[in-house]
């Protein structure tokens, strides 16, 4: 492998510590420019011009009922896909971290001008912008949960189950443009479930899944080997996340959970 650099571009979480640490042992990485969250006050009223207040508000009750409920009973199996795919969540070193208020920023655009990488990994941040991704010749990527264009947004594997459609529910990485979830395709691949599996930890088995295409993928970029993917068949549809009532009707009347 040549070397040529790479630069995590992110939110804070614990998936961009997994993805560093899975990446680090296989490629430069330069920089991990993690991006400042967005208040909660300021993300709820975007969120409700968007899509109206009951549907928020039916959201925010999930994230604050279900999910929490969903951690607790899961935490051995989450423990379990952590330890048998090797997920390592250690805090990534200070050195490599750079802390911008948004990945969209004229500070960000500084910095990767400033390392020119070769290769810059989306993971968990606000929808980057066009001047971003033209600002420099890398190539933009990103490790979505879900097939696309069938399931963009969130919650990818969740809603490929609820339209009882498990040959879909996966995970892809794609380029990164300037639409949401919308750029060429690299790598799919899909996930098998347990009757332990729910909702929240359908993610992890996506990373365990993501994460060894998202090494092939920057391998084959660093090689220019590019191999673009043709799209599944399908409707392209972008999801948000599920209310608390959508969840409790889909796990009632269909056994999903």
């Amino acid at each position: 492998m040549e070397d040529k650099t790479v630069v995590i571009l992110a939110g804070d979480g614990e998936s961009t510590n997994i993805i560093y640490n899975a990446l680090k042992s296989s490629f430069k990485i330069e920089k991990v420019i993690i991006e400042r969250r967005i208040s909660k006050v300021l993300f709820l009223k975007n969120r409700i011009k968007k899509i109206g207040f009951f549907k928020v508000f039916g959201q925010a009750l999930f994230q604050l009922i279900a999910v929490p409920y969903l951690r607790l009973v899961s935490r051995k199996r989450i423990m379990r896909l952590k330890q048998e795919s090797g997920m390592e969540n250690s805090p990534i070193d200070s050195a490599r971290v750079i802390r911008v208020a948004s990945a969209n920023s004229d500070e960000t655009k500084a910095i990767l001008q400033k390392i020119n990488p070769a290769v810059v990994v989306i993971n968990g941040t606000r929808i980057i912008l066009d001047r971003i991704l033209i600002s420099i010749p890398a190539k933009f990527i990103n490790l979505h949960a879900g097939i696309t264009p069938l399931y963009r947004g969130v919650h990818g594997a969740y809603w490929a189950l609820i339209e009882s459609n498990k040959k879909d529910c996966g995970v892809t990485v794609h380029f990164v443009d300037a639409g949401i979830d919308t750029g060429d395709i690299l790598e799919q691949g899909t996930i098998s479930l347990s009757n332990e599996d729910n909702f929240v930890t359908y993610p992890y088995l996506q990373l365990a899944e993501g994460i060894e295409l998202l090494k092939k993928a920057i391998n084959d970029i660093l090689k220019n080997q590019i191999d673009v993917k043709p799209y599944p068949e399908g409707l392209s549809k972008l999801w948000s996340h599920p209310t608390l009532f959508e969840y409790i009707w889909y796990r009632i009347y269909y056994g999903i959970r």
